[in-house]
């Protein structure tokens, strides 16, 4: 069975030129096309319900609305994700790419012979996984914090947000705050696939925790419990994708 592909682009004639050069490579089954990001979103939950995930995705990265990089990062979240080959016509996105971990990155127009190495890389990934034990996440250790004398442990689940203060964080939790040792930025690495977002310099949050998201003057905010934490500009576009996809899975 080939592989089963999404190519994304919102430029018909250069998504038909791509889905034709991909049906040209016996590694390839499937193809699924959309023309944007949240169409892309929805074939591949679609693909997901269905028990046919799809194993790697084509991305152009110029799109109006959820751009390709955003996109990216979205999908790099997914329990199961599926490998990202970004098709663009600038070289200036290669850095964000490295940092999703991208499979691989073509510059437009497509080369035959240079898409035909990237579904090698694609095919040889897609083995490699198959051929692993699958993977279960581990579970964040609880923190220890002292309370009145007493060591206790806080569970990721009991905390609402993180305030960093200086080599210290703090927990908020629903019935409190406790102090630990520990820098935000170390914290957020540790506690990255727990449900946990950076939304500022100064606070990471638990999404399942977010209220509300406010946009009032070009400032935004987000409501956590009864506190209103500031979101920093670079992160806005990536909390918002990511509450948007939360809210389309709920019930």
């Amino acid at each position: 069975m080939g592989l089963r592909v999404l190519a994304v682009d919102d430029e018909a004639p250069a998504l038909d030129d791509l889905v034709h050069l991909l049906r040209a490579d016996p590694r390839i089954g499937e193809i699924h096309t959309a023309r944007d990001g949240a169409d892309a979103l929805r074939k591949l939950d679609r693909a997901l319900a269905d028990g046919r995930p799809i194993a790697a995705v084509f991305l152009d990265i110029r799109m109006p609305g959820l751009d390709g990089t955003v996109l990216g990062r979205v999908l790099a979240q997914f329990a199961r994700a599926p490998q990202i080959v970004f098709v663009t016509a600038y070289e200036g996105h290669a850095v964000d790419a490295f940092e999703i971990k991208a499979t691989d990155y073509i510059l437009k127009p497509v080369r035959p012979e240079r898409l035909r190495e990237a579904i090698r890389r694609v095919s040889e990934s897609a083995e490699l996984d198959d051929e692993a034990p699958p993977a279960v996440p581990a579970e964040p250790e609880p923190m220890p914090v002292e309370l009145g004398g007493v060591i206790r442990f806080v569970t990721p689940s009991e905390v609402l947000y993180v305030e960093a203060q200086g080599d210290y964080a703090r927990l908020h939790t629903s019935g409190g705050s406790h102090l630990v040792r520990i820098p935000l930025a170390a914290l957020s690495e540790r506690w990255t696939g727990a449900g946990f977002v950076r939304v500022h310099r100064s606070h990471l949050v638990a999404l399942s925790a977010i209220k509300e998201l406010r946009l009032d003057s070009g400032r935004c905010t987000v409501l956590v419990g009864d506190a209103e934490l500031p979101v920093s500009r670079r992160h806005v576009r990536e909390l918002r994708d990511l509450l948007v996809r939360r809210a389309r899975r709920s019930p």
